[in-house]
């Protein structure tokens, strides 16, 4: 039996960072990729920092990601998200992160996409982005976009390469405001140095 890959715990990820997704690979498979996806097709790779997510409305015309969407898609596992919500505190705008996970579950998982890009000496890297929609009634709140959230039941269906594109389309919604919990975190979440379990831990007084 072959030996889990190791993991390493991270609290604050940040675009550019290798990551674990699954993908479709019979059976299923746990592959390393870099988040901010870089098409197969460009000549610069930094390209891919700009391209961290792919908008659900228009993903299968954009020609970074008609191709992923139809034939490259993963499950890009997760324990939770932060987003960040502007309000006025004493008189100045402020954005307030907040930490965003699903009730009872500790594990889930984003829509996503990937392709693979070679370098000059063919060296392939592979990367992905997280599929985004509108935001449901709770995230509203936030802000006015979330990352696609799939059921379990719909996690299988989505990795199936056989699983017609108009269906994929309707799997690319937001998922109910019931399923779902948030709370303001601290600011420390800002700067990618920082790292450790407290930056989950709810601050009563942020806002």
């Amino acid at each position: 039996m072959d030996k889990a890959p190791e993991i390493d715990v991270s609290y604050n990820i940040t675009p550019g960072l290798i990551n674990p997704v699954i993908t479709r690979n019979s059976p299923n498979r746990l592959e390393f990729m870099k988040w901010g996806l870089v098409p197969f097709w460009v000549k610069d790779p930094k390209i891919g920092y700009k391209m961290i997510n792919a908008r659900a409305e228009d993903i299968e015309k954009k020609p970074s990601f008609r191709k992923p969407i139809r034939s490259q898609r993963c499950l890009v596992l997760t324990t939770g998200f932060y987003e960040w919500k502007k309000m006025i505190l004493e008189n100045k705008e402020e954005k307030i992160p907040f930490y965003i996970t699903l009730k009872g579950q500790e594990i889930f998982s984003f829509a996503g996409i990937y392709d693979e890009w070679k370098d000059a000496e063919g060296y392939p890297i592979k990367s992905y982005a997280i599929i985004t929609t509108a935001a449901n009634k709770m995230m509203g709140e936030i802000h006015d976009r979330m990352p696609v959230i799939l059921s379990e039941s719909d996690e299988d269906i989505f990795l199936d390469q056989k699983t017609p594109l108009e269906v994929i389309l309707k799997l690319l919604k937001p998922c109910s405001s019931d399923t779902m919990q948030a709370y303001p975190v601290s600011k420390d979440v800002n700067s990618p140095k920082n790292d450790s379990k407290d930056l989950l831990r709810k601050i009563n007084n942020a806002i």
